[in-house]
């Protein structure tokens, strides 16, 4: 991520934002020697790796394998989204059949995992012996260190926004206004995003297009932003804690003259912790770029994917994410990457990867009296030879959206590249015959640049190493383009009162074809569509839908459809909330999603009434207060048509896996066998007397550990700090019933007991009167207890002073990205209880 600084600060910004693990994804070596198997490192592990794990250290690394998906058949297609879906069938299948192999080998070795589609790559932690191991397979193309970098804070200024909306310098500079007045376009039914540290959705130039914005107050983040760094502290909701997201999102759709396609609907996908990005987070937010999901991660829809990526970070001299970027193309994914701000003004080959990977689209920077930036990075490529940038556009003080509902100025090829973006998402507003077409656009993007001779990095004035094509001139290359479109443009209005109605949504829809845009403040809205037959609808909250059928639209034809929505009555909706076990629930919330109806919380006795709904279908999303214990979220169908009475039970919470938690019966197992566990920080592996499965993966032993885990990949001492759950960072692949700082003396014992019979044995282990490393005197006795016929796994609890306040209670997979948390440091234990976690489909 290239965060952007003052001009004499600008290398050091740079280098400091390096791409985590930046040498992930070079193309296959060949096979490995056979020194590789006699244990002499092979090419297939980098340097970095091979030194962090000499002499027995871990490391966390990336399993690239050699397979690739075919991506020939997304190209073909049609649509966007028939694009998006293909590739995202090709890839998870490829990954899943090549994957197989290797997953199994790393569960027997007891090596949790994080898989990743789009890049056909594992995630594993270990030392030098499994290194080698996974060099020796055939499988296996190249092995790679995790890294992480920090980064500077960013430097900027503060700046006010001009009263009247005047376009900021860059947007002028590249002809953006003259778009938006020439053809009355502003990136009309055009979705883009970035990949960046966040975006502050509710700021005053960015809220209205948002496309979790229901236009009414309300909004649904699920498929609009996603946050897999875990750093926005509400589930799903998104977050910008450093800037930079929502800085380059200004530049790219910003309205009050910050933006380039202020009328384009943006989303959103947190891949940088907030002064770092970490690859990890770097993978998978590229991933939900192809495939958008919702909040968790899960139920992905590649239909909706954007039509464009913005990439403003960016570091090293390697092909990392090439294979992301090849992806994206195939599914017809636009995306811009800043070329780095390496740069001195004179040195060659400064630019860095992924932007100067041949496959990228780079961008350089230049200043508002039309020169280079000094610090913008030149080519030839230093990855692979190829001529770069392949543009350049505005990106010194730099004027945008800012955290806190303010502006900053900036600079850096960050600010560059959201101008490119931008302006393709006023091409494909103006000529959407070219959504999807990535060669067709870029060659328009370079013809219309205007050319700057600088040939000093080799090339010539048309296309060079310093300026790539030249400076970007979006109205040349709207005016080149293939205008076969047609426009639609029109007002929806109450049909009582003529009272405009903003906050529509208009959707045409034709065989190749699905364009979506909101209504304004004045009820209007304007479609560029090519030429064909089109259904529209039109619906808004309060009011029936209305539709036009069968719509002709011809080359350059401008129709204007204006409709009339009638109003719906609206009904009381009341009822109780029960929880898990089916006893009134309060404090829980209830929301009608998408709609401007105000949240409401049940009373003590689990009763709640909303306010008036209008007549229609909805979601009602239940979800408990904390602690939210075993309870899950529940959403129901909600259709009204009259007044309704609802009783609303919540499910059992759940993991991604499938994983459920309730209260169960207690029936305590007294243990017998002792585990030889003393003093302070010990840990044994036990055999177990049946396989036990965690996550997918079955286990004949586990090791067991004085502060109340069973862990299932190591004996790790040292886990005295309890975190909440998930958690990247090492313990994973625990079982925690009760996860606090612990110790054994003469009267404490760890024991383990089997009863029943083969099929339906049951197998505790039990920390008796361990005592808490608090310097009190208190003492806690429970257990876990697995049922081989099941599959669950319960918690029980004899005696708990200060009923888990300061411990954690749950589940958690091998890689440490997926748990189910029944409590973290919250007083919610009670003696004589029991908590039972079972696997989908599990039986009680």
């Amino acid at each position: 991520m290239h965060l952007s600084r003052s001009p004499r600060r600008r290398r050091a910004a740079w280098a400091a934002a390096v791409l985590t693990a930046a040498t992930l994804l070079i193309g296959p070596l060949p096979a490995a020697s056979a020194a590789a198997d006699a244990g002499v490192p092979s090419p297939k592990a980098d340097s970095a790796l091979r030194e962090a794990v000499d002499q027995g250290g871990e490391a966390s690394f990336f399993v690239v394998l050699k397979d690739r998906a075919d991506l020939s058949g997304a190209r073909g297609k049609r649509s966007h989204a028939a694009k998006a879906k293909s590739a995202y069938q090709e890839l998870r299948a490829k990954a899943e059949d090549s994957q197989r192999s290797l997953t199994a080998f790393l569960d027997r070795e007891k090596v949790g995992h994080q898989d990743f589609w789009i890049a056909n790559a594992v995630r594993v932690t270990g030392d030098e012996d499994l290194v080698k191991k996974l060099e020796r397979r055939s499988d296996v193309d190249r092995i790679v260190k995790e890294r992480h970098y920090r980064l500077d804070e960013t430097q900027s200024q503060v700046a006010d926004v001009a009263a009247d909306g005047d376009p900021e310098w860059g947007v002028k500079d590249i002809k953006a206004d003259q778009v938006w007045s020439r053809y009355d376009n502003r990136g009309e039914g055009i979705v883009i995003a970035n990949i960046d540290s966040g975006v502050q959705y509710d700021h005053p130039d960015l809220v209205a297009n948002y496309r979790g914005s229901n236009g009414d107050g309300t909004f649904t983040h699920d498929y609009n932003f996603y946050d897999p760094t875990g750093r926005c502290a509400t589930g799903g909701v998104p977050c910008d804690n450093n800037g930079h997201g929502t800085h380059t999102m200004g530049t790219m759709a910003g309205r009050g003259g910050i933006g380039v396609a202020p009328n384009a609907t943006w989303i959103a996908a947190k891949g940088c912790e907030s002064s770092s990005c970490s690859d990890a987070s770097l993978l998978a937010a590229g991933q939900w770029i192809l495939a958008p999901t919702d909040h968790t991660g899960q139920n992905p829809r590649p239909e909706l994917a954007p039509d464009i990526v913005n990439n403003s970070w960016g570091g090293g001299d390697t092909t990392f994410y090439q294979n992301i970027v090849e992806a994206w193309n195939a599914a017809g994914i636009f995306e811009a990457f800043a070329a780095g701000n390496d740069g001195d003004g004179t040195t060659c080959s400064t630019a860095h990867a992924p932007g100067a990977q041949a496959p990228a689209y780079g961008v350089g920077a230049y200043d508002v009296d039309g020169k280079i930036a000094s610090f913008s990075g030149f080519g030839p490529s230093p990855v692979d030879g190829s001529m770069k940038p392949n543009i350049s556009a505005p990106g010194v003080n730099v004027r945008s959206a800012w955290p806190g509902s303010s502006y900053k100025s900036a600079s850096g090829t960050s600010m560059a590249t959201p101008h490119i973006a931008g302006a393709v998402a006023l091409l494909w507003s103006a000529a959407p015959s070219l959504i999807g077409d990535i060669d067709g656009t870029r060659a328009l993007l370079d013809e219309g640049a205007i050319d700057v001779e600088d040939t000093h990095c080799g090339g010539t004035a048309a296309m060079n190493n310093v300026w790539g094509e030249g400076k970007l001139d979006i109205l040349a290359s709207v005016d080149k383009a293939p205008h076969t479109a047609g426009t639609v443009t029109g007002r929806v209005t109450d049909s009582a009162t003529g009272a405009a109605l903003p906050g529509v949504t208009v959707t045409a829809t034709n065989a190749g074809t699905t364009r979506s845009v909101t209504t304004g403040s004045d009820g209007a809205y304007r479609l560029s569509l090519p030429a064909g037959t089109y259904d529209f609808s039109y619906g808004g909250y309060g009011y029936g839908t209305g539709s036009v059928k069968g719509l002709q639209l011809a080359v350059g034809q401008d129709r204007t459809e204006n409709v009339a929505l009638d109003a719906v009555p609206s009904h009381a909706v009341s009822g109780t909330v029960l929880d898990v076990t089916g006893k009134p629930l309060a404090r829980a919330t209830l929301t009608v999603e998408g709609v401007p109806v105000p949240e409401v919380t049940t009373d003590a006795a689990g009763r709640f009434t909303l306010p008036k709904v209008a007549e229609g279908s909805y979601t009602l999303t239940t979800e408990p207060a904390a602690p939210v214990l075993c309870n899950g979220v529940r959403d129901t169908a909600l259709t009204v048509d009259g007044a309704e009475t609802l009783t609303v039970r919540l499910p059992a919470r759940t993991d991604a896996a499938g994983n459920n938690c309730a209260p169960a019966a207690y029936a305590w197992i007294e243990g017998s066998a002792k585990v030889a566990l003393s003093g302070d920080e010990d840990a044994r592996n036990i055999a177990l007397p049946f396989p036990v499965k965690l996550y997918g993966v079955s286990y004949t032993s586990a090791a067991v550990t004085t502060n109340g885990l069973v862990n299932f990949l190591a004996p790790r001492v040292g886990d005295y700090t309890n975190t909440a759950l998930p958690s990247a960072t090492q313990p994973n692949g625990i079982v925690a019933a009760l996860w606090d700082d612990l110790t054994l003396d003469k009267k404490s014992s760890v024991r383990t007991a089997t009863t029943g019979t083969n099929g339906s044995r049951r197998f505790a282990v039990v920390w008796n009167d361990v005592l808490f490393a608090d310097g009190s005197a208190n003492r806690a006795t429970f257990e876990t207890v697995f049922d081989e016929a099941t599959g669950a796994i319960t918690f029980q609890y004899r005696s708990v002073p200060g009923n888990g306040a300061k411990a954690t209670v749950g589940i958690e997979n091998q890689s440490g990205m997926d748990a189910l948390l029944y409590s973290f440091n919250q007083p919610v234990l009670t003696n004589g209880s029991a908590i039972r976690i079972a696997p989908q489909g599990a039986t009680s």
